[in-house]
């Protein structure tokens, strides 16, 4: 992916973590949407359900969950002390995890994101970062645990 070269070439140190991408977004709704009922998730489509895309950053989109939205995300992202994080997108089971992410920045991940959803989190799921595909109508997005 062009993420991963774009990365490294910032000498970004970063690795694919192939087959990753479920247990990532699973651990992710379990943290950030974990409080929503089945109803709830059923309501905002977090899920795919019936040929219908879900997506699990509608938990901030339907304002079910307290986040920045915007430039607020990208500038908070950006001053969050970061150390090791992990890359994953909504439709692939492909993950990338960054060992010393202190350079990343919101800059650095928006060139990829023309037609994917990209989420970070820090390796203990402290804090978020999504870049939607509806991004600069929806998105991007910055909560904390």
């Amino acid at each position: 992916m062009e993420l991963f070269h774009q990365l490294a070439r910032r000498n970004i140190k970063i690795s694919k973590q192939s087959g990753f991408g479920e247990q990532l977004r699973q651990q992710w709704e379990k943290v950030f949407a974990g409080h929503l009922t089945a109803e709830e998730k059923q309501h905002i489509h977090l899920h795919n359900r019936n040929e219908v895309n879900g997506y699990l950053w509608h938990v901030f989109s339907y304002e079910m969950r307290d986040c920045l939205t915007g430039e607020e995300a990208e500038t908070a992202f950006d001053q969050e002390e970061k150390t090791c994080c992990y890359l994953f997108f909504q439709h692939s089971d492909d993950a990338f995890k960054v060992e010393d992410a202190s350079g990343l920045k919101a800059a650095d991940l928006a060139m990829e994101n023309d037609k994917v959803d990209l989420y970070v989190v820090d390796s203990e799921f402290n804090w978020t970062f999504v870049i939607t595909h509806e991004n600069g109508w929806l998105g991007p997005y910055f909560s904390r645990r």
